[in-house]
């Protein structure tokens, strides 16, 4: 079957909403509340608040062609990047009514794709996030066929997911289905990380001829790598041009949608998005709704390429956009009005996209719609000095009025912040809806130095995803895991390496805990313990991390983080300027506090013993009330100042 042959097969339901999803819609709509600072970004956001999300198969049917085409007869960096160009080239184009910021992640706004090649959907997932209530996806019985007779066939053994967890030794999988940890990239790719400003210095024909320079470059005569270089710039090409043809394709459509409506303001509008898509994403931006159209396309291809886990976020916004706005005011192009109204469209197409969900899908494990992407506001810029302009004020005032699930955002505060900025974010935090966040740009600078970042890119720092981590804007490949469950590992301490959860023996025995005569003897078992749960965990890693290596590049990330082309490495393969693994802590207040009571309560004040501590827990304090009082309410806790609790984490944090 042909390429074309096998894309007409696809039942155009896949493209459309359910019947189930009218229903849905009519029900979110009785509880919207208008918001917005005109009626066009308050229709937009009805839209984008009452239309329920839905799973939509194109992009894993047209990935699926591809792969038949050309699976083994290419380079894998070229496959991908064929597979990008030809879903840029196919995908179906959402262009809706009011829209001045075009572009989504599915086919329609709250339209999620799947990403069979990470890992594949079972009929039972589909059914899961259709029928429950909460947090749910629509589903389209024609897309479950379609899962049904052509992807699961097609990529069930495939997927990364299934090769990794086939690999990956018994002792990995006891400590994760106990509950030890999770591990992110069995359903995701590594892409936790945040844009800098190249892409509004540059297009992706300017990127296309760094390429093509670097390729001239390669020494085949000298250069054992030279063909794997090759490849991985044939397919980082193969991208920018897959942009490029995104960008044309929504100009297309824009000038014919133009011809076919009455409305003289709207054949303006339209005709304005076919000359703004006409310049980028091909060529470097010259106006504020150009440089947030780039990044919009920019976060469009990013995540289709591969479902990493944080949506690209923009990083700097207010900075990177800061001097289309002047020359926009300067110039008379643009008003404070116009700038803040594509800022809340922009806002809107965060919220249009719902984060793909899980396979294996419970609520436990995937119980939100957020694709966590943040926006960093009022941070230093790369020279140390303060980077608040009136688009940051700008960017506060939208948060506020538009109270989105998506995008999360925060604030940057340092010694050099003005007054009127911290007191206005506290204005808008206080409402108490979770935004924005506050960090301290002093303290994440430090921490970046320590890391060993030059001072230039430690200044370049933003918060990645929804999430805290600290990195460098464009220049950091993040390589988030998962989660280390630490209270676990004392858990399994007081049990002999006994798991009560999933009923099974994960974890060594490092001595019965009811024979230890002083908390030195304790903590050296819970040593032991964590060595052996991180040691199975980062072995587990390298395993995994291999794996994309060789099966999973991302040539569109790579092509706009630094030093890749120049390197000819792809981000999944160490081609960024810094490359960051790293396991994320769990719970380290808890684990804080419960050797606290180990220490003070059974070791220090003698109030009760060791066996009957554990006989408590097991019987969750039945009958033992006076214990429970003085393990919750007289024994110091991490996280107020109390020597004796913060000492103890300190001590684990040198443990790790």
């Amino acid at each position: 079957m042909s390429d074309l042959q096998f894309i007409s097969t696809i039942p155009s339901s896949t493209s459309q909403r359910p019947e189930q999803l009218h229903e849905a819609t009519q029900e979110r709509q009785k509880t919207l509340t208008k918001r917005g600072s005109t009626p066009r970004t308050q229709r937009l956001r009805d839209i984008s608040e009452s239309t329920h999300p839905s799973i939509s198969l194109e992009r894993a049917l047209i990935e699926t062609d591809v792969y038949r085409k050309y699976e083994g007869k290419v380079p894998t960096p070229v496959l991908r990047g064929l597979f990008f160009k030809t879903l840029m080239e196919r995908r179906t184009l959402y262009l809706g009514d009011d829209e001045l910021i075009v572009g989504e992640k599915g086919t329609s706004p709250q339209s999620a794709p799947t990403f069979p090649e990470l890992c594949c959907h079972t009929i039972q997932d589909f059914n899961n996030m259709n029928d429950r209530e909460h947090v749910s996806f629509k589903v389209a019985q024609e897309d479950k066929s379609i899962q049904q007779d052509i992807i699961i066939p097609f990529w069930e053994q495939r997927a990364t997911m299934t090769k990794m967890y086939s690999a990956l030794p018994q002792s990995w999988h006891l400590l994760f289905k106990g509950g030890m940890f999770t591990e992110f990239m069995a359903q995701r790719g590594p892409g936790h990380t945040v844009a800098d400003g190249k892409i509004y210095g540059k297009g992706y024909v300017d990127c296309i001829t760094d390429i093509d320079a670097q390729i001239a470059r390669i020494d085949y005569n000298h250069d054992m790598d030279s063909a794997a270089k090759k490849a991985e710039l044939q397919g980082m090409k193969l991208t920018c041009e897959g942009m490029i043809i995104l960008g044309k394709r929504y100009a297309q459509k824009a000038r014919d949608m133009a011809t076919c409506t009455e409305d003289a303001q709207r054949q303006q509008e339209l005709l304005d998005i076919a000359h703004i898509c006409e310049r980028v994403p091909a060529h470097a931006p010259t106006t504020f709704r150009e440089a947030i159209q780039m990044y919009w396309f920019t976060h469009i291809g990013v995540t289709n390429e591969m479902n990493n886990w944080d949506s690209y976020s923009p990083g700097k916004l207010d900075q990177h956009l800061q001097p289309f706005y002047e020359r926009g005011l300067r110039d008379a192009t643009l008003t404070r009005e116009q700038a803040r109204e594509l800022l809340e469209c922009l806002w809107i197409k965060f919220n249009n996209q719902p984060a793909p969900p899980k396979v294996g899908i419970t609520l436990k494990e995937s119980a939100t719609y957020t694709d966590f992407c943040n926006i960093n506001t009022g941070a230093l810029k790369a020279d140390g000095s303060c980077g608040i302009s009136d688009v940051s004020y700008l960017i506060l005032d939208v948060m506020d009025e538009m109270k989105l699930l998506q995008p999360s955002s925060n604030v940057q505060i340092s010694r050099k912040t003005p007054e009127h900025f911290l007191h206005r974010a506290c204005e808008i935090s206080r409402k108490g809806w979770g935004q924005p966040a506050f960090y301290n740009s002093d303290a994440l600078i430090q921490e970046l130095l320590g890391m060993g970042k030059t001072l230039k890119d430690a200044h370049e720092s933003g918060i990645a995803s929804g999430c805290v981590e600290v990195g460098t804007a464009g220049k950091e490949a993040y390589v988030l895991t998962g989660y280390l469950n630490i209270p676990k590992v004392l858990e399994l301490v007081l049990n002999r390496g006994f798991d009560h959860y999933s009923n099974k023996q994960i974890g060594p025995d490092v001595g019965n805990p009811r024979e230890f005569s002083n908390f030195d003897e304790l903590y050296a078992a819970f040593e032991r313990e964590l060595r052996y749960v991180t040691d199975i965990k980062v072995a587990g890693n390298n395993l995994i991390e291999q794996l994309f290596m060789d099966t999973m590049p991302v040539p569109l990330l790579s092509v706009i983080t630094d030093d890749c082309i120049a390197s000819a490495k792809d981000y999944n393969c160490g081609g960024a300027r810094y490359n960051t693994s790293y396991i994320q802590c769990v719970g380290i207040a808890t684990i804080a506090d419960s050797l606290a009571v180990l220490r003070k309560h059974v070791f220090a004040d003698h109030s009760f013993s060791m066996s009957e501590l554990i006989d408590a827990c097991n019987d969750d304090f039945r009958g033992s009330e006076k214990m429970l009082d003085l393990v919750k309410n007289h024994t110091p806790k991490y996280g107020n100042d109390d020597e004796f609790a913060d000492s103890i984490l300190r001590e684990v944090d040198d443990s790790l």
